[in-house]
């Protein structure tokens, strides 16, 4: 087949980006790249292209590939994932109803004194929890939506943060999914070390990860904005309007309390990992006494295990609540549809995007993205960190997956460095920070959709505003990584990486993030007079 394994394999998925990008409209867009892929895999016959849109095969015997809609939402991961966010939206309207959103508001506004407070607690928040991106990026957002619209924080803003403690936090945590996906990988490649090894010595070097969190400390406490961002955060500061999409009708219930929302939030954590533990085989009878944690976690389904917490602890806090006496029975039930409701926006992106990233697959993106990466091997070995990261921030941004980025690159660049130099370590590194720099900025990305949905925001603005800052901090890990590849210290590339972020933070705070701070200040003076005049 004639696209099969060529540049064209890349073309849908960009299609697709660029007319969301252009349009501001997620659904159509998603749904044109879908049907671009669809043309190419059946070489325009209509018949075939109806057939992969829907549900087609490529392939024969046990090389057959499933592709279309129906196959996305009918894999058995995907499935999970939809159950998990169902399960979650109905646990996040539950709390509502009984009313510890609202009294978690009342709390956080007693305490949280700053638009910089209400920010660097969603960051610290999202760092704590690192087990999976989903579970972070819909948990951080249900509990601090309240707190940053308090502090007039913007849900653009909002959405930046998870996004940025979500999938970087993840892929430096030795305990999370990302962790199993990436050692998953390696486990059976001649690299001279485990899998688990191998991916906590990519960690120093994984500089977009390590300097994002650096970054997103920093934008916080140096109080500006650039890009699409600053108006965003403006429009928020100024005007009170945050960017919600709405439905968020805030419950306050007399005899609720702060406890309502935090022990259904504890439940709801310590529920999903052991769920994780489960899955993963820790209290496995046949095995001797317990398994190893970090074992456990390597053997886990996230698409199995998040469910299966979620599942439990709603059952949890449904008791919990109407023994509280804070919510009725007939109240707690309603929510059932409420909870489902929030999620079906967030569920359909979900579907458009991962039947995009199939039929993508299906054309053979691995195939060019190798040949392109085999072809520059031997001319560029000292820069092939810096390649790399480029290669996998271009797939993942193109494809929407990390998981599948890494799972393509990482054999690759194996097989491309000896596995007793250094140069391994660090072209996997790149590969796992392109990988997760791509996912972040994607419009397609299973991640990002989670993040915008956590935030309840539109999903291309969350997109468009947090572009900038991706790339800015994607800019200094390329640096890093060229410094990488002849230093080969991380400790050196580090400091220069920390320091360039720093840097470059202070040169755009003096020049395009000037205007965001001349405004700010220009709207308090005012108000700050009006209040004399009063």
């Amino acid at each position: 087949m004639e696209f099969i394994g060529t540049f064209w394999a890349l073309v849908p998925p960009i299609v697709a980006i660029a007319l969301a990008l252009i349009t501001k409209e997620t659904f159509s867009s998603l749904f044109v790249g879908i049907l671009v892929g669809a043309l190419l895999l059946a070489q325009f016959d209509p018949v075939d292209t109806l057939n992969y849109l829907i549900m087609g095969e490529i392939g024969e015997g046990d090389d057959a590939m499933a592709v279309g809609i129906i196959a996305a939402v009918s894999d058995p991961a995907n499935a999970g994932i939809f159950v998990f966010l169902v399960m979650l939206g109905i646990m996040v309207a539950l709390v509502n109803v009984a009313g510890g959103s609202a009294a978690f508001g009342q709390w956080a506004a007693k305490h949280v004194k700053s638009r910089t407070g209400a920010m660097l607690a969603t960051f610290f928040l999202g760092v704590l929890i690192f087990i999976d991106d989903y579970f972070n990026c819909l948990t951080v957002g249900a509990v601090m939506r309240p707190v940053t619209d308090a502090e007039k924080v913007s849900r653009a803003k909002l959405s930046y943060i998870i996004d940025a403690t979500a999938a970087p936090i993840c892929m430096i945590a030795p305990i999370s999914s990302w962790a199993a996906a990436v050692s998953s990988t390696a486990a059976d490649l001649d690299t001279g070390v485990s899998g688990i090894q191998l991916f906590i010595q990519a960690i120093p070097f994984n500089f977009y990860s390590l300097l994002t969190i650096a970054f997103v400390i920093l934008i916080c406490i140096m109080g500006f904005d650039y890009g699409p961002m600053a108006k965003s955060e403006m429009e928020a500061y100024r005007d009170g309007r945050s960017g919600s999409l709405g439905d968020e009708e805030i419950v306050e219930k007399k005899r609720a309390c702060l406890w309502d929302l935090v022990i259904p939030i504890i439940i709801l954590i310590i529920c999903c990992v052991i769920g994780m533990l489960y899955v993963g085989g820790f209290w496995d009878p046949e095995a001797d006494g317990y398994a190893d944690v970090a074992l456990a976690f390597g053997d886990t389904t996230a698409a199995v295990g998040l469910p299966w917490g979620t599942i439990v602890a709603l059952v949890i806090t449904f008791i919990y609540l109407l023994i509280r006496r804070v919510v009725t029975f007939k109240e707690a039930t309603d929510t059932f549809v409420a909870g489902f409701r929030a999620m079906v926006p967030a569920m359909l992106i979900l579907t458009f995007a991962l039947t995009l990233k199939l039929l993508t697959s299906a054309l053979g993106a691995d195939i060019f993205v190798h040949n392109a990466l085999e072809g520059s091997a031997e001319a560029l070995y000292m820069l092939l960190p810096a390649i790399i990261f480029l290669v996998a921030l271009g797939l993942a941004f193109a494809t929407g997956t990390s998981w599948g980025t890494f799972g393509i690159l990482i054999p690759i660049v194996v097989a491309v460095f000896d596995p007793s130099s250094p140069l391994l370590t660090i072209g996997i590194s790149a590969c796992l920070a392109g990988a997760v720099c791509g996912d972040h900025i994607s419009p397609i990305s299973d991640t990002t959709v989670m993040a915008s949905a956590g935030a309840n925001v539109n999903h291309i603005e969350h997109v468009s505003t947090q572009i900038p800052y991706a790339l800015t901090v994607a800019a200094i890990s390329f640096v890093c990584f060229i410094l990488a590849g002849f230093i080969q210290n991380y400790v050196i590339c580090l400091i220069i990486g920390l320091a360039l972020t720093v840097g470059v933070l202070f040169v755009l705070r003096a020049t395009v993030g000037k205007k965001s701070i001349e405004d700010r200040k220009a709207w308090e003076a005012e108000q700050t007079a009006k209040g004399a005049e009063a």
